[in-house]
């Protein structure tokens, strides 16, 4: 059972006393998708290792999510010394499984380009349906938003980041009475809704997300020189604290599966597999349409030789209609501490073929860390019978890899070239902006004859500079009472010089005769 494979199938576990057959996920059935469920500490992670591993082996690439660094072992050979290494030696003797400590082509990303190399996507790759859902949109702000990337396609503007975005909405604003007719209300509030959403998604760190170069599926879906498929592997460690980024970029990710891949029927072995860690975050609080739009893309993208894997706590956490989906599953076990842990435990059960030798109910609640119970699909397509299994020891490392062997994986990667570095091309943020200043110009160009005109006016009435105030004074005190009136107001009159001015005086004059 070298490389976790037998002939046509990946290797997951097997039996020992009071354990059923070896299970083995058929490589045929890898496109049917499958689900890894579990309590906390229960070996979720380590089945998961044990699935990429086999697939890789098969010549699959994998693209998985990280969530705790640990998974980052698998691009080092497992330790052949310590307590671990006797304890999967033990296990591997028990399930007949020859272990053999092997290394895995693993590349790197991360979405904020720190722990591997840039994840991007253009703003119009993502759509306005994803975004909607990342900026949680009201329905009117969504009308918007789609008006918005509706004009950019009329006009040719290119979104490619969130200041083309902003630009992109500003300059709908600013057409609103126009466009009213056409698409119905643009209002202020909703423009400025979205551009507070879209401040709080950059203040995230979503901002390096959206640009160029963007993601090419077919670097994740390479070989390695040994013919082994590449093993992706996104850093999530930041993206769990911000759930909505990290669920809408794997929906974002599944839907350009689904879009650019060619239709294959049912290969031999899927051309991808796709995990999703920690997968109720892609369900929480999501609308029904975009639920209906993850089912969809679960019922058809296996068609494309494509496979899902939901790993999550409970099974529960996953809508039904795409549960029902998941022909191969792997459950650890289950606590039912509560009223709902017992009937969602209950539920899991259910969801089996039973087995006569044991209660699968049962079974699920008492099975410990690195045993599971499984069901993979047989040959025909029908679920295979439920049985008790000890998960097989990974070949890789059991654990995160140290910051500089993570650095060296990196700086050997051929993909470094063409994703490390942003590229920032003209867009709808420039184009627009240009837009701007030349209509600026232009109108100041057009104003200034007027302008010239209105100053050379001005100057005619311009007041003359007063007489010194010595000679102002007559000599009598009441001719003195008398010209502070008269002077105030000729003074008044010069500088004012217009008829707008000389109402006013007229009634400035008219009160200080009347105090008179």
């Amino acid at each position: 059972m070298s490389a976790g494979l037998t002939g046509a199938g990946i290797f997951v576990g097997g039996g020992g006393e009071g354990y059923g057959q070896p299970q083995e996920l058929l490589l045929k059935a890898g496109n049917r998708h499958g689900l890894i469920a579990g309590a906390t500490g229960t070996g979720k992670t380590v089945t998961l290792q044990v699935l990429a591993e086999g697939f890789s082996a098969a010549g699959v690439p994998v693209f998985l999510a990280d969530v705790k660094g640990d998974l980052a072992g698998l691009a080092a050979a497992g330790a052949e010394t310590g307590p671990l290494h006797e304890a999967f030696r033990t296990r591997a003797a028990m399930i007949g499984h020859d272990l053999a400590y092997r290394a895995y082509p693993v590349t790197f990303w991360d979405l904020f380009g720190e722990q591997g190399h840039p994840v991007r996507a253009t703003v119009t790759e993502m759509g306005p349906l994803l975004l909607a859902r990342l900026l949680d949109l009201s329905e009117a702000q969504e009308g918007v938003l789609n008006i918005a990337f509706h004009l950019a396609d009329a006009e040719g503007l290119a979104l490619l980041d969130l200041a083309d975005l902003r630009a992109m909405l500003v300059h709908v604003g600013e057409r609103a009475a126009e466009l009213k007719l056409r698409y119905g209300t643009v209002s202020a509030e909703s423009v400025g809704a979205i551009q507070r959403q879209l401040l709080i998604l950059e203040n995230q760190g979503a901002a390096q997300f959206f640009g160029e170069p963007a993601l090419d599926l077919a670097d994740m879906m390479t070989l390695a020189p040994d013919g082994r498929g590449q093993i992706n592997i996104l850093a999530a460690d930041r993206l769990m604290v911000r759930p909505r980024l990290y669920a809408t970029f794997l929906l974002w990710l599944l839907s350009e599966l689904f879009e650019e891949l060619p239709e294959v029927g049912d290969p031999e072995r899927p051309r991808f597999v796709f995990f999703f860690d920690e997968a109720h975050l892609l369900f929480d609080d999501a609308p029904k349409a975009l639920l209906d739009k993850i089912e969809q893309v679960a019922r058809l993208i296996r068609s494309k030789g494509v496979g899902l894997y939901f790993i999550t706590q409970n099974p529960a956490d996953v809508p039904e209609d795409i549960l029902g989906q998941l022909g191969n599953r792997v459950q650890h076990a289950l606590r039912a501490f509560t009223a709902k842990d017992q009937k969602d435990l209950q539920r899991a059960a259910e969801t089996y073929r039973p087995n006569p030798r044991f209660d699968t109910e049962t079974a699920i609640r008492e099975v410990g860390t690195g045993e599971a119970v499984t069901s993979f699909l047989e040959p025909k397509g029908a679920p295979g019978m439920v049985e008790r299994t000890l998960v097989r020891p990974p070949q890789s490392r059991l654990g995160p890899l140290a910051a500089g062997e993570r650095a060296a994986l990196r700086a050997a990667s051929p993909l470094g070239a063409k994703y490390d570095h942003a590229v920032d091309r003209p867009s709808a943020f420039e184009i627009l902006t240009a837009r701007t200043q030349k209509a600026g110009a232009e109108a100041a160009a057009a104003d200034a004859p007027a302008a010239k005109l209105e100053f050379n006016r001005a100057r005619r009435f311009e007041a003359p500079q007063p007489e010194p105030k010595a000679a102002l004074r007559p000599a009598g005190s009441a001719a003195r009472s008398d010209s502070i009136a008269e002077v105030f107001g000729k003074s008044l009159a010069r500088q004012l010089g217009r008829e707008a001015g000389q109402q006013i005086l007229r009634g400035v004059l008219g009160s200080l005769f009347k105090a008179r």
